[in-house]
């Protein structure tokens, strides 16, 4: 047999894929990235909004803050030593409320206490209470974020070490915290906090961060879940809820992996489309790509989503029918879209109190109350822009000055609920509405944006899957519901990052344990490939 070009290729230089390639190359294999943009970083990268408006601002395109990115891949790839900087969130969640007054969740427990006695004097001693629980529910979960979930398939002596993994991860747990674990994972985000809370305001703050990116309005089951995901730890010190301002933008995490990835003797190809994932016997032996050109390897890691590689990249006639079915029923129709705006001046925010610093004033959620965000995510499932829109601004250039050109701001802007597809028109002609409405949702908090708008660039979930190549605009390469977690990620039976095609692995956000800058897919199948090795 003919000697392979590489060992590994990795296909998509998204942070999850860089940090595969790196740890493969760490443990000798040769590896080469192929990347279809002329940019490696896939949504983590930090672009100029528009050159020719406002030459020099720059903002995180995508996502936006860095939250959960695991301390074992900042560690191992010394993302640090290549220049990577994050500024803790503080406060971690801030939102404008509609009657004029602003709410921050601190986390300085003698700080929070003073803002739950000004908004929600009735529910602080159980905000605590429940924070407390949440936290230890988190640590439960904690250990599953860097190892395989859990395998149902398992057979032999296989099957009585993973019983035995995951009792170990339970054994602390008592029945109230199992009872209560299933609440959250399974519950409806609006019944929880209608039972538990009296304020409005501090359940808007709440749900300020817990339903991004997710299907679902807050009364659905299984949306609860997201008020544990986001108490799992990160950063370098690891600490639990972790949430940061990169400095640099996001693109300053997935440079630094690029450089680490290439001391380590990773090539990295960028504006190289692979067409197909080629397979001979129901095993890869490389990739071919868009020119028609071949390279070889023994290993083949998508780092793209589930839909893309199984229904794009691998050709049927080498995937079981079944298998294409469940991949093809996997729920996408990615619900979120992004507005990034180049402001003349700072937004003045109603109720924005005189005291916080520039940095305390970075980042303010347009939050609806619980039934209105229920109502917004109707409108959107219905294939409509909502009446009204949920809107989450960070305005970067507050913590990271660099960012901008002198005298100038950015601010990216995430929606909750778009659809991608619309039932009338389509995003062509809809995109700039959505923009306008934007703003002028942001100029009810903040009057002086909309005659301060420099720049703006526009992105749906149609832009979302066109510009970085994820099916249907989902950032996370699948709803974050429990249908499509753990063992259940990307579909039953196949949740160990290998698939049905031999020495083809799956290293993405479709793969356990899901989205988010995290590292931790691409950390997984890099240690699951390096074990089948041996």
């Amino acid at each position: 047999m003919p000697a392979m070009q590489f060992d590994a290729i990795i296909v998509g230089a998204g942070h999850n894929g860089l940090t595969t390639a790196a740890y493969l190359a760490q443990a000798g294999l040769k590896t080469v990235v192929l990347e279809r943009r002329d940019v490696v970083g896939g949504c983590a990268v930090t672009e100029e909004i528009d050159p020719a408006r406002a030459p020099g601002c720059r903002v995180s395109t995508a996502s936006y803050i860095a939250s959960m990115l695991r301390p074992e891949v900042i560690r191992d790839l010394k993302l640090a030593d290549y220049g990577l900087r994050m500024v803790a969130c503080s406060p971690g969640v801030q939102t404008a409320l509609p009657d004029g007054r602003v709410i921050s969740w601190w986390s300085d427990r003698q700080r929070m206490t003073a803002e739950l006695r000004r908004f929600a004097p009735h529910d602080v001693e159980r905000f605590f209470a429940i924070e407390e629980e949440l936290q230890r529910l988190a640590s439960y979960l904690q250990p599953f974020f860097l190892e395989p979930p859990p395998d149902p398939e398992a057979r032999g002596l296989d099957r009585l070490f993973e019983f035995v993994r995951v009792a170990k991860r339970f054994r602390r747990m008592r029945g109230r915290d199992t009872a209560a674990l299933v609440r959250f994972l399974t519950g409806s985000l609006g019944d929880f906090l209608d039972h538990e809370f009296k304020s409005d305001e501090l359940k808007r703050l709440i749900l300020s961060n817990s339903l991004y990116g997710k299907h679902g309005g807050p009364y659905q089951p299984g949306t609860a879940m997201g008020l544990l995901f986001h108490l799992l730890s990160g950063g370098a010190e690891e600490r639990q809820g972790f949430a940061g301002h990169v400095i640099g933008g996001m693109g300053a995490i997935t440079q630094a992996m690029a450089q680490s990835c290439r001391d380590a003797g990773v090539e990295i190809r960028t504006g190289v489309e692979v067409r197909s994932i080629n397979v001979s016997g129901a095993k890869t032996n490389g990739v071919t790509l868009a020119d028609g050109s071949v390279i070889d390897a023994r290993i083949v890691v998508s780092n793209a989503d589930p839909k893309h590689t199984f229904l794009s990249l691998v050709a049927a006639s080498e995937l079981d029918a079944e298998f294409r079915r469940e991949i093809e029923g996997i729920k996408m129709a990615g619900p979120c879209g992004k507005v990034n705006l180049v402001l003349s001046e700072e937004p003045r925010v109603s109720g924005m109190p005189a005291s916080h610093s520039a940095a305390e004033r970075s980042l303010f959620t347009l939050a609806p109350s619980l039934q209105e965000a229920e109502d917004i995510y109707n409108q959107a499932a219905r294939g409509e822009i909502p009446d009204e829109l949920w809107v989450d601004c960070v305005l970067a250039s507050n913590v990271d000055p660099g960012l901008a050109s002198e005298g100038l701001h950015v601010m990216t802007c995430f929606i909750q609920y778009l659809p991608y597809e619309l039932r009338n028109g389509g995003w062509n002609t809809e995109r700039e509405k959505v923009g306008d409405k934007v703003v002028e949702t942001i100029g009810r908090y903040a009057a002086n944006v909309p005659g301060s708008v420099v720049a703006r660039k526009v992105l749906t979930p149609l832009d979302l899957e066109q510009t970085f190549g994820i099916t249907e605009g989902n950032i996370f390469h699948g709803d974050i519901n429990m249908g499509q977690l753990f063992f259940l990620r990307p579909v039953p039976g196949w949740a160990q990052y290998r698939t049905p095609v031999e020495n083809l692995y799956l290293c993405g956000a479709g793969a356990h344990p899901g989205g988010g800058v995290t590292g931790a897919p691409g950390y997984n199948a890099a240690h699951k490939i390096l074990r089948d090795r041996k």
